[in-house]
């Protein structure tokens, strides 16, 4: 048997498609034949020649699958079996550094992943772009059956990285339900995703900022929350930072999640966040340019700005949870999944880029 595989050549390259033979199962390790796997921004990010990786290998890390093989006594512990469908978590903390010892083992300092394995030694597929992928059962969080294994894929990265950005919030004080403004800025997939959790978490009202010219977006965006879009080019930044700045009886915005990957929009995060508002800030993933700040505002607004990066196998839990408790949400995630086969993984990847799919998907 084999399984074909999106092999990354390198930035700004094409990817090939290859065939691999499907090997047994490593001791420790889950078999699994494709659901659905998701094309990060992190992804992007890599074929832009903005985030170093190796070439040739199997990059993606948004894996959800279905078990084909595992040792049943392994396994067991795990309370996972062949025929579960389940979510491959790509990080793997070292479990003795200050900050995992600390209980923050999202930002750990010795993070190893599991798609790092050589495609030339068995068993080949470590990565999120094949029909096949081996990850250690360590890594595999089972999905419920109540929730479609393709709507867990829409934000099997998504969902987490915003649900552990608020939880840095919580954690420094923030209690979600007090939040009476909130502002999204960027309506990809985590911009998406955090629309629809902070509304879900009681915050009055949540408002999304972007810079695209996709009103199906928008629209999207409004179903699944959002109280009103503004969009940067339609109506200038001045005119949506103004709106925004009148909030609160003219104090500004409570909260800000910055989610467009765009330095720039860092400046307007600043600016319309009321006087000790939070901004948090898991979207500058990539080297994308350095921006001019004013950074008294930081200090005359005592303004509590809030990094996040990773997140964890708990934050997977949490996602998959949110997902159980709001089955509402189930129909209108699916549409936003955009599906393609390995074989149209250039396509797939040129679509992901215009900004023209809220979340892409490659699927057997």
């Amino acid at each position: 048997m084999k399984a074909k595989a999106a092999v990354f050549m390198g930035a700004h390259k094409d990817f090939e498609v290859r065939e691999f033979e499907v090997t047994k199962c490593p001791k420790g390790y889950g078999q699994m034949e494709l659901i659905a796997s998701g094309i990060c921004g992190t992804d992007l990010h890599m074929h832009n020649g903005k985030l170093a990786v190796g070439a040739p290998s199997i990059i993606g890390h948004e894996f959800v699958g279905r078990i084909t093989d595992l040792d049943k006594n392994e396994a067991e512990k795990y309370g996972l079996e062949i025929g579960d469908a389940v979510i491959a978590d790509i990080a793997v903390p070292c479990g003795e550094c200050i900050l995992c010892k600390n209980g923050d083992d999202a930002n750990c300092v010795n993070m190893q992943v599991t798609n790092g394995g050589s495609i030339e030694t068995a068993p080949y597929l470590y990565g999120g772009y094949t029909e096949v992928n081996y990850t250690p059962l360590t890594n595999l969080v089972k999905i419920p059956e109540r929730i479609d294994p393709t709507v867990a894929a829409t934000f099997a990265c998504p969902g987490p990285t915003a649900i552990h950005a608020c939880c840095l919030a919580e954690q420094a004080g923030v209690e979600l339900s007090k939040i009476n403004v909130a502002v999204v800025q960027g309506l990809g997939p985590v911009g998406t995703f955090a629309v629809m959790y902070l509304k879900r978490m009681g915050v009055k009202k949540v408002y999304a900022i972007t810079a695209g010219n996709n009103l199906k977006r928008e629209e999207l965006a409004v179903s699944l929350g959002a109280d009103k879009v503004f969009n940067l080019i339609r109506e200038g930044t001045k005119t949506v930072t103004k709106a925004l700045l009148s909030e609160n009886g003219g104090l500004g915005v409570d909260l800000c999640f910055e989610a467009s990957g765009a330095p720039q929009a860092v400046v307007q995060g600043m600016d319309i966040l009321r006087n000790r508002g939070v901004y948090l800030v898991p979207g500058q993933y990539s080297a994308s340019g350095g921006i001019e700040i004013q950074p008294q505002m930081i200090t005359f607004k005592a303004l509590h700005i809030i990094g996040s990066s990773q997140y964890s196998m708990t934050d997977v839990h949490k996602y998959l949870e949110f997902l159980n408790a709001n089955p509402d949400l189930h129909p209108l995630i699916e549409k936003l999944g955009s599906k393609y086969k390995i074989e149209q993984i250039n396509e797939a990847i040129l679509d992901a880029k215009s900004g023209n799919n809220i979340k892409t998907l490659l699927v057997k």
